[in-house]
């Protein structure tokens, strides 16, 4: 069964940010770390890098209008996602926790793919 985990940062340090900079060179090495594992995992596969959420735009189309809004559609956004190919939830759950911003004040939201169409 394949799962979506959707990363989102939340207080997570993002490189280039003032709270990035004030982690020790160390702990940036154990997270830049922590993710190349995590993209070696077997079944699992990194999706493609996401912009920062300032650069962000919303596309809603209302009674035919089509608005499109600076920023994020929820106040906060997706930083990133992969797809797992596992046995279980149980499995993706354990994965899950091992992704650096689990800890570093950001969620991973797991969701079952379906196929809808």
């Amino acid at each position: 069964m394949k799962f979506v985990l959707l990363i989102y940062q939340g207080t997570t340090p993002i490189p280039g940010t003032d709270r990035w900079n004030a982690l020790s060179k160390e702990e940036q090495q154990t997270i830049y770390k922590e993710y190349s594992e995590l993209n070696n995992t077997p079944g699992f596969t990194a999706g493609l890098p996401l912009g920062l959420p300032n650069a962000a735009r919303t596309v809603k189309v209302q009674k035919g209008n089509v608005e499109v809004k600076d920023g994020l559609y929820l106040h906060e956004g997706a930083a990133g996602y992969g797809v797992f190919e596992a046995e279980n939830m149980e499995a993706a759950i354990a994965l899950a926790s091992r992704i650096p911003a689990a800890r570093l004040g950001g969620a991973i939201e797991i969701r079952p793919a379906e196929q809808y169409w």
